[in-house]
């Protein structure tokens, strides 16, 4: 007991409980939604969303004690195995109901893995490493064109599953430790630009005409009712909540469709109402305060790099989500971490934490009055 205690003392427990307030609240509106709705055919997700938040919180324990710089340096390792599995997916992948890519894999006991997921964490590690090797000489051009390569690889990946919600996700991950790392505002600028004028190409050849119809549903969704119909539905669910909600265990919910995944955020608001929904905004601003805050009082690259990463990682996760659910962006099949249902996801989620609590305990500086503890 004494010497738990002492591992917790290490660790930044605060951000650690914020996340697993998040998974909790996760867990208990799928009980709600199992219970009172009748869009989850068994209570098996719920255990699933249990189990992997509870193995999450001791993995991302377990990280937080791994020297994060070694890990960085063994790139070749895990990049290795996320891109074999990757391959795999084009062999024995599989797709889940409600998806249109091939992105999973089966594994025993009917369990499932996205290897998109795993990919992640080694592309925010293998970036810091090489980030940090050449941030002296960010801007030249011989570096950039490596450090290009390094970044388009598992984007291509990624890709080429035409899973466009997890590539935005790689996209701003990504941009965000770019921009960290001090590449310069001309290349910034040259490359939003070379984004606009790219986009015709994007919109006629990259994508296909069901991704083209959600796009297009957001400015006439009269003419495109039928696609809209899910964000419809999840509009009127948080509208319904008004100021205090109507808490979770009420048979008069709004039974938008996978409430207890994409659209999990329109759940809790119709629940909790305006004043709750904030309260679960003021947790996920606190993790993303929190990151950035370890990041900045991080003594070396590699630490701030990867905090960057997993910030840039969850922030467009969320804003993707969030906005699906306000009909301020299209449907692509992006999770709201910590909440949504998914073993996998919810997982690395914590392993990215995990990696953030490394960089914490290994720069062990106050975040309020800047002295060392």
């Amino acid at each position: 007991m004494n010497r738990l205690k002492d591992i917790f003392k290490e660790i930044d427990t605060p951000f650690l409980a914020v996340c697993a307030t998040c998974s909790a609240i996760s867990v208990f509106s799928m009980y709600a939604i199992y219970n009172h709705m009748s869009i989850m055919s068994s209570s098996r997700q719920i255990v699933v969303q249990l189990i992997a938040s509870l193995l999450g919180i001791v993995m991302a324990v377990l990280i937080s004690f791994v020297d994060y710089k070694e890990l960085c340096e063994k790139w070749k390792l895990h990049s290795a195995f996320s891109y074999a599995l990757m391959v795999l997916c084009f062999f024995i992948g599989y797709r889940p109901e409600g998806t249109t890519n091939r992105a999973w894999i089966e594994l025993p006991l009917g369990l499932s893995i996205q290897p998109s997921e795993v990919l992640k964490i080694s592309t925010i590690l293998t970036l810091a490493y090489f980030l940090e090797k050449y941030r002296n000489n960010i801007n030249e051009i011989k570096t950039l064109r490596k450090l290009i390569f390094i970044a388009i690889v598992p984007v291509a990946a990624v890709a080429i599953q035409k899973d466009g919600g997890t590539l935005l996700i790689y996209i701003a991950m990504i941009a965000c430790m770019f921009f960290a790392a001090g590449i310069s505002s001309k290349l910034i600028f040259a490359a939003i630009g070379g984004a606009v004028v790219a986009s015709p190409l994007i919109w006629f050849k990259g994508l296909d005409t069901y991704q083209q119809n959600r796009v297009l549903a957001l400015f006439n969704p009269d003419e495109y009712a039928s696609i809209m119909w899910q964000q419809n539905m999840g509009r009127i669910s948080i509208g319904s909540g008004r100021i205090l909600g109507k808490g979770f265990l009420v048979d008069n919910h709004n039974s938008t469709p996978l409430a207890y995944n994409d659209f999990i955020f329109s759940f809790v608001a119709e629940s909790v109402g305006f004043i709750g929904t904030l309260a679960v905004l003021g947790l996920i601003l606190f993790i993303w305060i929190r990151i950035l805050s370890i990041a900045r009082r991080s003594s070396d690259g590699r630490g701030i790099f990867i905090c960057v990463g997993v910030f840039g990682m969850l922030m467009a996760q969320t804003v993707i989500n969030i906005g699906m659910n306000l009909s301020l962006l299209p449907v692509i099949g992006v999770t709201l971490p910590l909440f949504s249902a998914g073993g996998t996801s919810v997982i690395m989620v914590y392993c990215a934490i995990g990696l953030v609590l490394g960089v914490a305990r290994h720069n062990p500086k106050s975040i309020f009055d800047g002295r060392k503890q």
